[in-house]
């Protein structure tokens, strides 16, 4: 295992950037095809976001772009419907 300071410090960055991910439900997204429309309506608005959408867990993850509110419209504006993600 190297002990330089590169490794320690992009680890403790890619942690924080996941904390920061937006999660919404969308029960309304079936298929790979609406996973699709999804992720490019939140591309296209935060081209630099890292988005997963998945189908089977029925959620939308967004990384580095907007807030829930604004996430959450434009999944509504592709024709879906998104909801909070319950805390556990």
């Amino acid at each position: 295992m190297c002990s330089c300071q590169q490794h320690s410090t992009a680890a403790s960055v890619a942690t924080q950037a996941s904390s920061d991910a937006i999660t919404l439900r969308v029960d309304d997204m079936t298929c790979g095809h609406c996973a699709g429309r999804i992720e490019q309506a939140i591309k296209g608005a935060f081209p630099g976001a890292t988005v997963t959408a998945d189908p089977a867990s029925k959620l939308v993850t967004v990384q580095g772009g907007g807030d829930s509110a604004s996430i959450g419209a434009l999944i509504t504006a592709a024709g879906y419907t998104p909801s909070a993600v319950p805390a556990r």
